[in-house]
């Protein structure tokens, strides 16, 4: 099962959100050569769940609080 994805993280700058490893961003096991993936709060801003079907990948808890 893969990992819960979080909703709002405090520093998603310092990870790579583009797999389910969540790599530090100054070390990437993906090694792919590319950048990291931005997490789509840091895209979008902070109700970008609120586009779109993601239930499927914000954290249960997380669901319970968008108000929907």
């Amino acid at each position: 099962m893969a990992k819960k994805f979080p909703l709002n993280p405090p520093h998603p700058e310092r990870i790579c959100w583009g797999c389910d490893r969540y790599c530090p961003a100054d070390s990437l096991a993906c090694g792919n050569g590319a950048d990291r993936t931005q997490h789509p709060a840091e895209m979008m801003g902070d109700d970008w769940y609120r586009y779109g079907d993601y239930s499927d990948l914000i954290a249960t808890d997380a669901r319970s609080k968008r108000g929907d």
